[in-house]
Protein backbone atom coordinates (compact mmCIF):
# COMPACT_ATOMS: atom_id res chain seq x y z
CA UNK A 1 0.00 0.00 0.00
CA UNK A 2 2.82 2.46 1.12
CA UNK A 3 4.52 1.68 -2.38
CA UNK A 4 0.90 2.48 -4.37
CA UNK A 5 0.98 5.64 -2.65
CA UNK A 6 4.26 6.92 -3.34
CA UNK A 7 3.98 5.82 -6.91
CA UNK A 8 0.64 7.76 -6.73
CA UNK A 9 2.10 10.86 -4.93
CA UNK A 10 4.67 10.68 -8.23
CA UNK A 11 2.12 10.44 -10.99
CA UNK A 12 0.33 13.61 -9.16
CA UNK A 13 3.48 15.42 -9.08
CA UNK A 14 4.30 14.45 -12.65
CA UNK A 15 0.68 15.59 -13.70
CA UNK A 16 0.98 18.49 -11.71
CA UNK A 17 4.29 19.05 -13.29
CA UNK A 18 3.06 18.43 -16.90
CA UNK A 19 0.04 20.82 -16.91
CA UNK A 20 2.77 23.81 -15.16
CA UNK A 21 4.59 23.58 -18.33
CA UNK A 22 1.80 23.33 -20.69
CA UNK A 23 0.28 26.77 -19.24
CA UNK A 24 4.05 27.95 -19.08
CA UNK A 25 4.35 27.05 -23.00
CA UNK A 26 0.92 27.97 -24.32
CA UNK A 27 1.52 31.42 -24.21
CA UNK A 28 5.07 31.52 -25.72
CA UNK A 29 3.58 29.43 -28.01
CA UNK A 30 0.86 31.59 -29.30
CA UNK A 31 3.37 34.89 -28.99
CA UNK A 32 5.97 32.78 -31.13
CA UNK A 33 3.62 33.66 -35.19
CA UNK A 34 5.48 36.21 -35.99
CA UNK A 35 3.33 39.15 -36.99
CA UNK A 36 3.51 41.10 -40.03
CA UNK A 37 5.61 44.74 -39.78
CA UNK A 38 4.32 47.85 -41.29
CA UNK A 39 4.86 48.36 -44.72
CA UNK A 40 5.83 52.32 -44.48
CA UNK A 41 5.99 53.07 -48.29
CA UNK A 42 7.20 52.48 -51.58
CA UNK A 43 11.38 52.69 -51.37
CA UNK A 44 12.99 52.57 -54.62
CA UNK A 45 12.20 50.88 -58.06
CA UNK A 46 15.44 49.34 -60.04
CA UNK A 47 15.61 49.62 -63.71
CA UNK A 48 17.82 48.24 -66.41
CA UNK A 49 19.25 50.80 -68.83
CA UNK A 50 21.93 50.14 -71.83
CA UNK A 51 23.19 53.24 -72.15
CA UNK A 52 24.06 55.12 -68.58
CA UNK A 53 24.61 58.55 -69.66
CA UNK A 54 21.74 58.84 -71.87
CA UNK A 55 19.89 57.68 -69.27
CA UNK A 56 21.21 60.05 -66.59
CA UNK A 57 20.32 62.70 -68.85
CA UNK A 58 17.03 62.06 -68.91
CA UNK A 59 16.64 61.73 -65.12
CA UNK A 60 19.04 64.39 -64.90
CA UNK A 61 18.54 67.03 -67.41
CA UNK A 62 15.20 66.27 -68.34
CA UNK A 63 13.51 65.66 -65.13
CA UNK A 64 15.57 67.70 -63.16
CA UNK A 65 17.03 65.35 -60.45
CA UNK A 66 20.19 64.60 -58.46
CA UNK A 67 22.35 61.63 -58.31
CA UNK A 68 23.44 61.58 -54.81
CA UNK A 69 25.97 59.06 -54.56
CA UNK A 70 26.70 55.76 -56.99
CA UNK A 71 27.95 52.00 -56.66
CA UNK A 72 31.07 51.18 -58.44
CA UNK A 73 31.83 48.01 -60.51
CA UNK A 74 35.36 46.40 -59.97
CA UNK A 75 37.54 48.25 -62.58
CA UNK A 76 35.86 51.30 -61.16
CA UNK A 77 33.04 52.41 -63.44
CA UNK A 78 29.34 53.22 -62.28
CA UNK A 79 27.42 50.00 -62.04
CA UNK A 80 23.97 51.27 -60.12
CA UNK A 81 23.24 55.34 -60.38
CA UNK A 82 20.91 56.74 -57.62
CA UNK A 83 18.63 59.11 -58.36
CA UNK A 84 16.82 60.61 -55.48
CA UNK A 85 13.09 62.08 -56.00
CA UNK A 86 13.42 63.03 -52.11
CA UNK A 87 14.58 61.78 -48.94
CA UNK A 88 13.22 58.15 -48.86
CA UNK A 89 12.64 57.41 -52.19
CA UNK A 90 14.81 57.12 -55.46
CA UNK A 91 15.19 55.21 -58.73
CA UNK A 92 18.30 52.61 -58.96
CA UNK A 93 19.97 52.36 -63.03
CA UNK A 94 21.74 49.52 -63.17
CA UNK A 95 24.38 49.74 -65.86
CA UNK A 96 24.06 46.45 -67.20
CA UNK A 97 21.56 43.95 -69.79
CA UNK A 98 18.65 42.82 -68.36
CA UNK A 99 18.04 38.53 -67.94
CA UNK A 100 16.74 37.43 -71.09
CA UNK A 101 13.49 37.53 -71.85
CA UNK A 102 12.38 39.95 -69.25
CA UNK A 103 11.82 43.60 -69.67
CA UNK A 104 13.88 46.37 -68.29
CA UNK A 105 12.43 46.31 -64.40
CA UNK A 106 15.09 44.90 -62.10
CA UNK A 107 13.31 45.13 -58.71
CA UNK A 108 10.69 47.04 -56.64
CA UNK A 109 11.26 48.01 -52.38
CA UNK A 110 9.29 48.95 -49.65
CA UNK A 111 10.08 50.89 -46.79
CA UNK A 112 9.63 48.63 -43.28
CA UNK A 113 9.49 49.22 -39.48
CA UNK A 114 11.52 45.76 -38.95
CA UNK A 115 13.22 43.97 -41.64
CA UNK A 116 13.81 41.01 -39.79
CA UNK A 117 10.18 40.59 -38.41
CA UNK A 118 9.32 41.15 -41.74
CA UNK A 119 11.30 38.11 -43.37
CA UNK A 120 10.06 35.68 -40.12
CA UNK A 121 6.70 36.56 -40.98
CA UNK A 122 7.45 35.56 -45.03
CA UNK A 123 8.97 32.74 -43.86
CA UNK A 124 6.10 31.82 -41.25
CA UNK A 125 3.81 31.81 -44.26
CA UNK A 126 6.21 29.61 -46.65
CA UNK A 127 7.78 32.29 -48.59
CA UNK A 128 11.39 31.33 -49.73
CA UNK A 129 13.66 33.76 -47.53
CA UNK A 130 17.17 34.09 -46.77
CA UNK A 131 18.83 32.45 -43.80
CA UNK A 132 19.32 36.34 -42.06
CA UNK A 133 18.41 40.39 -43.08
CA UNK A 134 21.92 40.95 -44.40
CA UNK A 135 23.14 44.94 -44.76
CA UNK A 136 23.41 46.81 -48.55
CA UNK A 137 26.01 48.77 -49.78
CA UNK A 138 24.05 51.43 -48.80
CA UNK A 139 24.38 50.59 -45.35
CA UNK A 140 20.39 49.98 -44.82
CA UNK A 141 18.96 46.47 -43.77
CA UNK A 142 17.35 44.72 -46.77
CA UNK A 143 16.55 41.38 -48.14
CA UNK A 144 14.61 39.88 -51.27
CA UNK A 145 12.08 37.65 -52.11
CA UNK A 146 9.91 37.11 -55.17
CA UNK A 147 6.49 37.62 -56.24
CA UNK A 148 4.44 34.95 -57.98
CA UNK A 149 5.66 35.73 -61.06
CA UNK A 150 9.73 35.96 -60.12
CA UNK A 151 9.87 39.56 -59.79
CA UNK A 152 12.55 40.78 -57.19
CA UNK A 153 10.78 42.20 -54.14
CA UNK A 154 12.67 44.42 -51.62
CA UNK A 155 12.17 45.50 -48.25
CA UNK A 156 14.18 48.07 -46.90
CA UNK A 157 14.87 49.47 -43.37
CA UNK A 158 16.57 52.72 -43.68
CA UNK A 159 19.87 52.79 -40.77
CA UNK A 160 21.48 55.75 -39.23
CA UNK A 161 24.40 55.49 -41.09
CA UNK A 162 23.20 54.09 -44.35
CA UNK A 163 23.46 56.62 -47.48
CA UNK A 164 20.22 57.41 -47.80
CA UNK A 165 20.29 59.20 -43.79
CA UNK A 166 23.31 60.83 -44.37
CA UNK A 167 22.19 62.47 -47.18
CA UNK A 168 19.11 63.54 -45.76
CA UNK A 169 18.43 67.13 -47.07
CA UNK A 170 20.56 67.54 -49.86
CA UNK A 171 20.60 66.39 -53.49
CA UNK A 172 17.08 67.99 -53.79
CA UNK A 173 16.95 70.44 -56.38
CA UNK A 174 14.30 72.59 -57.37
CA UNK A 175 14.31 71.79 -60.52
CA UNK A 176 12.90 67.94 -60.05
CA UNK A 177 9.91 67.57 -61.73
CA UNK A 178 8.49 65.94 -58.74
CA UNK A 179 8.86 64.92 -55.26
CA UNK A 180 7.35 61.97 -54.72
CA UNK A 181 6.68 58.53 -56.24
CA UNK A 182 2.76 57.98 -57.34
CA UNK A 183 2.85 54.62 -57.55
CA UNK A 184 4.88 51.70 -59.59
CA UNK A 185 3.03 49.15 -62.56
CA UNK A 186 4.28 46.27 -64.02
CA UNK A 187 2.86 43.26 -65.81
CA UNK A 188 2.06 39.96 -64.19
CA UNK A 189 0.87 37.02 -65.23
CA UNK A 190 -2.13 36.17 -62.86
CA UNK A 191 -4.02 39.01 -60.96
CA UNK A 192 -5.49 36.51 -58.81
CA UNK A 193 -2.30 35.35 -57.09
CA UNK A 194 -0.88 38.58 -57.41
CA UNK A 195 -3.53 40.61 -55.41
CA UNK A 196 -3.16 37.16 -52.69
CA UNK A 197 0.89 38.24 -52.70
CA UNK A 198 0.16 41.76 -52.66
CA UNK A 199 -3.15 41.65 -50.53
CA UNK A 200 -3.44 38.89 -48.00
CA UNK A 201 0.08 38.20 -47.56
CA UNK A 202 1.54 42.23 -47.71
CA UNK A 203 -1.65 43.97 -46.63
CA UNK A 204 -1.94 46.08 -49.35
CA UNK A 205 -5.43 47.40 -50.46
CA UNK A 206 -6.80 47.63 -53.70
CA UNK A 207 -8.10 50.92 -54.76
CA UNK A 208 -8.55 50.83 -58.02
CA UNK A 209 -9.10 48.50 -61.24
CA UNK A 210 -9.23 49.24 -64.98
CA UNK A 211 -6.58 49.15 -67.99
CA UNK A 212 -3.29 50.27 -68.80
CA UNK A 213 -1.01 50.13 -71.74
CA UNK A 214 2.66 49.33 -71.70
CA UNK A 215 4.81 47.03 -69.68
CA UNK A 216 6.59 48.60 -66.28
CA UNK A 217 6.76 52.07 -65.35
CA UNK A 218 7.31 54.37 -62.44
CA UNK A 219 4.50 57.15 -62.01
CA UNK A 220 5.48 60.64 -60.34
CA UNK A 221 3.06 63.02 -58.74
CA UNK A 222 2.90 66.52 -60.16
CA UNK A 223 0.21 69.14 -58.84
CA UNK A 224 -0.36 70.75 -61.87
CA UNK A 225 0.31 68.72 -65.16
CA UNK A 226 0.13 71.78 -67.80
CA UNK A 227 2.70 73.40 -65.65
CA UNK A 228 4.99 70.37 -65.36
CA UNK A 229 4.48 69.79 -69.26
CA UNK A 230 5.49 73.81 -69.63
CA UNK A 231 8.76 73.45 -67.53
CA UNK A 232 9.88 70.22 -69.25
CA UNK A 233 9.52 71.69 -72.85
CA UNK A 234 11.35 74.73 -71.81
CA UNK A 235 14.68 72.58 -70.95
CA UNK A 236 17.82 72.34 -73.52
CA UNK A 237 16.97 68.47 -72.81
CA UNK A 238 13.99 68.43 -74.07
CA UNK A 239 15.44 69.27 -77.80
CA UNK A 240 17.26 65.91 -77.17
CA UNK A 241 14.48 63.87 -76.18
CA UNK A 242 12.28 64.31 -79.00
CA UNK A 243 9.16 63.19 -78.64
CA UNK A 244 6.00 65.36 -77.82
CA UNK A 245 4.40 65.22 -74.47
CA UNK A 246 0.86 64.52 -75.00
CA UNK A 247 -1.37 64.97 -71.73
CA UNK A 248 -4.40 63.11 -71.62
CA UNK A 249 -6.51 61.90 -69.17
CA UNK A 250 -6.40 58.05 -68.45
CA UNK A 251 -9.39 55.77 -67.84
CA UNK A 252 -8.99 56.56 -64.19
CA UNK A 253 -9.64 59.80 -64.65
CA UNK A 254 -6.92 61.58 -63.97
CA UNK A 255 -4.46 64.08 -66.23
CA UNK A 256 -1.14 62.07 -67.09
CA UNK A 257 1.45 62.27 -69.77
CA UNK A 258 3.88 59.41 -70.70
CA UNK A 259 7.58 59.64 -71.27
CA UNK A 260 10.16 57.37 -72.26
CA UNK A 261 13.74 56.53 -71.19
CA UNK A 262 16.42 56.09 -73.72
CA UNK A 263 15.51 52.17 -73.49
CA UNK A 264 11.38 52.81 -73.26
CA UNK A 265 10.69 52.66 -69.68
CA UNK A 266 8.27 54.69 -69.26
CA UNK A 267 7.97 57.73 -66.81
CA UNK A 268 4.10 58.89 -65.86
CA UNK A 269 3.40 62.22 -64.82
CA UNK A 270 0.15 62.09 -62.96
CA UNK A 271 -1.67 64.69 -61.05
CA UNK A 272 -3.53 62.97 -58.01
CA UNK A 273 -6.81 64.44 -58.74
CA UNK A 274 -9.21 63.42 -60.98
CA UNK A 275 -9.89 66.15 -64.15
CA UNK A 276 -13.28 66.55 -62.99
CA UNK A 277 -12.68 66.84 -59.26
CA UNK A 278 -15.26 63.55 -59.10
CA UNK A 279 -13.72 59.91 -58.27
CA UNK A 280 -13.68 57.70 -61.34
CA UNK A 281 -15.32 53.97 -60.00
CA UNK A 282 -13.10 51.63 -60.63
CA UNK A 283 -14.48 48.14 -62.84
CA UNK A 284 -16.01 45.98 -61.65
CA UNK A 285 -15.20 43.33 -64.14
CA UNK A 286 -13.55 40.28 -62.31
CA UNK A 287 -9.68 40.22 -62.28
CA UNK A 288 -8.43 38.67 -65.39
CA UNK A 289 -7.02 35.01 -65.29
Amino acid sequence: MKGKGIDAMRQHKTGVIALLVLLLTCPLFAQSTPQRPRILGISHAGFFVSDLPKALDFWQGLLGYAEPYDIKKPDGTTRIAFIKINDHQHIELFDEQPPTGSGHLSHIAFIVSNAEQMRLYLASRGISVGSKVGKGKTGDLNFEIKDPDGNLVEFVKPQPDGLEAKNAGKFLPSTRISNSIYHLGFLVGSSQKSIAFYGDLLGFREFWRGSSNGKEHVSLAVPDLAQSISILEARPAFKTYGKPLDAHSGVNGQRQVNLFDPDGTRVELMESNTASGKPVPPSTAPPPQ
